[in-house]
């Protein structure tokens, strides 16, 4: 399943369900075949993605630095993580906000 995210100030964003799922999840809003994110729960979204972009850099660094304490050595393949999937995300809502306009989705 993929879902479409449209908006008239920006260009429509696609994603697979997992991830949108998850984003969706992290800014308070039920993955629902259809939805709406209106300007003014913007900024509350953004700082929530945000929040949690940096929670999980922050995870894996100290999973990374605690390998190295073991004398594991890293893997040189870095997983798809948030910062990734949400950064389109995030820009499409700061560009939206700007413009005062609602970030629609469906399925």
């Amino acid at each position: 399943m993929i879902y479409k995210f449209q908006s008239k100030a920006d260009s429509d964003l696609f994603m697979n369900a997992g991830p949108a799922q998850r984003i969706l999840s992290i800014i308070g809003k039920s993955a629902g075949p259809q939805g709406i994110i209106e300007p003014a729960e913007m900024p509350a979204a953004i700082a929530a993605l945000e929040a949690a972009v940096q929670e999980e850099e922050q995870a894996r660094n100290a999973a990374l630095e605690a390998d190295a304490a073991d004398g594991q050595a890293a893997s040189a393949a870095q997983p798809i993580g948030l910062k990734q999937r949400a950064w389109p995300f995030i820009q499409m809502l700061k560009r939206c906000q700007q413009a005062d306009t609602p970030v629609v989705w469906g399925v």
